[in-house]
């Protein structure tokens, strides 16, 4: 029997007969791996462990500790709850069921909604049927076999996705006991992998996101490989719910919605809004000690320069419909680039005055579906942390590390301990469409990005197909104190839309040069940082950032008066003050301070009055002791200034 050559992760390399699968080369490498491995990585491609090898190539054997084999595990759950569903419900339609960031769903066309007692079901049968180890066969079909095969089962939605499908694509099927399905894959070997799962919830979908189409019945799960993550899982989901955004924006009167405004509108109460100019102040200060000039632009822009600029080609249905006024298309504004790029060229530019640094907290609309907004996370009218570059090539590099520089800054002051920049490339096969046609263009741009992160030995991995139409980005992934994933930032490269609007430089020649642009958001937008900080924080701010500095809570009416004097005295030194002089229990003014999270509460008594002094409690600490009211306010101001870390 004639042999090939496989090549393992530790270059080492192995001589195995033609048609071995990669479940027979982890079995040879030792039962731990063979009972553990989930899917394979033949020369780069993920493919199930039935496969056969039948020529030299590299090999990866993925378990539930690698992201790429959990997903294909959540991907397989998401199958298990499927078949299960189809048990109790036959006539449920199919849709999708992928995994996303630790998490499986599947949509199912049922006429009525999932009750908790189904997931208990659901939930019981998975479990059976895991236990029956059914394998998970990949079946190529033909278009024909495939739109005969789930025309005669009745799942039209399959239909519907054979229809998107090009006619050149190889079409497969997996199936596992009496359960069938139209998917790519790959998938786990047996459903007997499938063991440490938990069905979270149920909601409504639109098919597609679309709110013209149905609402279809969303059920979500996770699943991981080893009990104990599960555990973990489930653990961080529960102090999750406790921190979550909407929750505590609302106890804290942050911000609200006001369905007669509009959906995904936030409306900025007092207490969000104190956040809101906190960083604001604080970004305007990093900015200008970084040599960026400040700019404003209008909300309402003629459609022409979204003509010029490419989004009304690759974006408009994220733009909300133009209004025509006088017989010209107006848009409001989804982005802030072209009116940056208006005010670069309005003056000559030479070499001296390279880079030119524009930055403003503009306030854009996009249109995102009702069914993606959620909280701050997804909404439709947003201030972004905004900026664009104007730079040579020369200077790209600096320029790029200097802001990769500047979000880990923010990191630090923000006590973000985790992120990973992700290096989002093009696609060749989509240049044209998705992309600007420049395949060099793209190329170079990508290595430059490429060398500036090795340069500053950044954190990052490579993702083709999610880069900007204009250029390749980084998008940063940062984790929050309970391990909870969010995209935050942006960092991107601009080599087409400069041309586009005639953007020019003199250079030491005399010769008239296009700059690069880097389009960077290093805290993204007003709405999505805020709701990350609400969650990192759990509401707790730092004392900078809190709505409410410092709580006074006299502890009678008879030191009211000077509980006030005080408060008038902090109020002077520009610290945010609430004075508690309601006549209630002491204990009970402590109680509501805290669960308002305030942090420094002043405890005001006979003795405080006539010692001039204040008794100071804080949050996490307890009671502190005696101050005198100016080393108080001093020791304040230092904190506030320093935007110190010392609130939990």
């Amino acid at each position: 029997m004639s042999e090939i050559q496989i090549k393992l992760p530790d270059n080492s390399l192995k001589n195995v007969p033609v048609g071995t699968t990669p479940q027979e080369i982890a079995e040879q490498i030792g039962p731990g791996l063979a009972r553990a491995v989930l899917v394979a990585k033949i020369n780069g491609v993920l493919k199930d462990l039935n496969t056969p090898i039948i020529e030299d190539c590299s090999i990866e054997l993925l378990t539930g500790d690698n992201p790429e084999g959990h997903n294909t595990l959540l991907h397989s759950a998401a199958h298990l709850m499927a078949q299960a569903v189809k048990h109790f419900w036959p006539d449920a339609k199919l849709t999708i069921g992928p995994a996303i960031d630790n998490r499986f769903y599947y949509d199912f066309d049922l006429d009525s909604a999932f009750a908790d007692e189904d997931l208990i079901k659901i939930d019981k049968k998975m479990h059976e049927l895991s236990k029956n180890n059914f394998p998970c066969i990949r079946c190529e079909i033909s278009r024909k076999e495939a739109y005969d095969l789930f025309q005669k089962m009745g799942e039209d939605y399959k239909l519907e996705i054979l229809e998107d499908i090009d006619d050149d694509e190889l079409l497969t099927s997996y199936s596992q006991g009496d359960f069938i399905d139209l998917c790519r894959g790959p998938h786990v070997p047996s459903t007997g992998k499938i063991k440490h799962f938990k069905l979270l919830s149920t909601s409504g979908a639109y098919w597609r996101g679309n709110e013209n189409n149905k609402m279809l019945q969303r059920i979500y799960g996770t699943v991981f490989a080893k009990k104990d993550d599960l555990k973990k899982y489930l653990s961080m989901l529960e102090e999750a719910k406790k921190r979550d955004h909407r929750k505590i924006g609302k106890e804290m009167n942050l911000y609200t919605f006001d369905n007669e405004i509009g959906p995904g509108l936030p409306l900025w109460l007092p207490n969000g809004t104190v956040i809101i100019e906190e960083l604001e102040k604080l970004a305007k200060y990093k900015e200008r000690k970084a040599g960026y000039d400040q700019v404003r632009t209008p909300h309402l822009t003629k459609g022409t320069v979204y003509e010029r600029s490419g989004h009304l080609d690759y974006y408009k249905e994220s733009m909300y419909p133009k209004m025509n006024v006088d017989g010209v298309d107006y848009y409001v504004k989804p982005m802030n680039c072209p009116h940056h790029h208006k005010i670069f060229s309005s003056l000559p530019r030479s070499y001296r005055d390279m880079p030119v640094r524009l930055s403003e907290y503009g306030t854009c609309y996009r249109y995102e579906k009702s069914g993606q907004l959620f909280g701050l996370m997804r909404v439709r009218s947003l201030q972004m942390n905004d900026a664009h570059i104007y730079c040579s090539p020369d200077q790209f590099k600096e320029e790029f590390l200097n802001v990769c520089k500047m979000y880990l800054d923010y990191f630090e002051l923000f006590d973000i301990k985790k992120y990973k920049m992700r290096l989002s490339l093009h696609d060749k096969e989509h240049l044209g469409d998705k992309y600007i046609n420049e395949p060099e263009l793209w190329i170079e741009t990508e290595q430059w990005v490429r060398e500036a992160l090795d340069e500053g030995s950044f954190n990052y991995v490579e993702v083709p197909g999610e880069a900007a139409f204009y250029g390749p980005k980084i998008d940063v992934q940062v984790w929050s104190a309970i391990g909870k994933e969010f995209t935050l930032a942006t960092n991107q490269v601009d080599f087409v839309v400069p041309k586009r609007f005639n953007l020019s430089y003199k250079d030491k020649n005399g010769t008239q040069q296009t700059p690069i642009c880097i389009h960077r958001a290093p805290l993204s937008t007003h709405e999505r940082f805020i709701g990350f900080l609400i969650e990192h924080f759990g509401g707790n701010f730092p004392l900078w950032l809190a709505p409410v500095q410092v709580a006074i809570l006299p502890v009678s009416d008879k030191t009211n008066k000077y509980a006030k004097k005080i408060a008038e005295k902090l109020n002077e030194a520009e610290i945010r003050v609430l004075l508690d002089d309601r006549s209630d229990k002491i204990g009970a003014k402590i109680r509501n301070a805290e669960i308002n999270r305030i942090n420094v509460m002043l405890i005001i008594g006979p003795k405080e009055e006539e010692n001039n002094t204040v008794s100071v409690r804080r949050k996490f600490l307890g009671d502190l002791g005696t101050f005198d009211q100016d080393m108080l306010i001093s020791g304040l101001l230092d904190e506030i200034k320093d935007r110190s870390l010392t609130h939990r």
